[in-house]
C-alpha cells in the first residue's frame, strides 16, 4: 500500500504545481489549511506526507502546529513560497524534518 502524497498551497504555485500534473488542494488562510489538514487527518489511514507552501504552514492555528507536532502523521515538510526570501537556509529544513521524523536531532558536517 502507498502512502498518500497530498500537496497545500495558495492559488498561484497551486497553478504552477497543476501544470506538471500535481492535483493541489488550495487554500488562501492558515485556517483553510487547518481544514484540509484536518480533513486528511480524519481519513482512515492519514499517514503519508503533506507538502505545505511555507506562508500557509505559518499561518495554521497554534493548535493545528501541536496537533501535528505531537502526532506525527501525517508528515508535513513545508516548501517555499515562489520567489527569493532570505531566511533558514535549506540544510535547516532538512534538519529540522529528519527530527520530526525520527525524533532525534540529526548534525551535518
Amino acid at each position: 500500500m502507498r502512502a498518500p502524497l497530498h500537496v497545500l498551497c495558495r492559488e498561484a504555485p497551486g497553478l504552477g504545481l497543476a501544470l506538471v500534473g500535481v492535483a493541489p488542494t488550495i487554500a488562501a488562510t492558515g485556517e483553510e489549511a487547518a481544514a484540509a489538514l484536518q480533513r486528511w487527518y480524519d481519513e482512515p489511514a492519514h499517514g503519508g506526507v503533506v507538502l505545505i507552501e511555507q506562508a500557509l504552514y505559518d499561518a495554521l492555528p497554534a493548535g493545528a502546529r501541536r496537533q501535528l507536532r505531537r502526532d506525527g502523521t501525517p508528515l508535513v515538510m513545508p516548501f517555499p513560497s515562489p520567489g527569493v526570501t532570505p531566511g533558514v537556509p535549506p540544510e535547516h529544513e532538512l534538519l529540522e524534518l529528519l527530527r520530526r521524523a525520527i525524533g532525534y536531532r540529526v548534525r551535518l558536517r
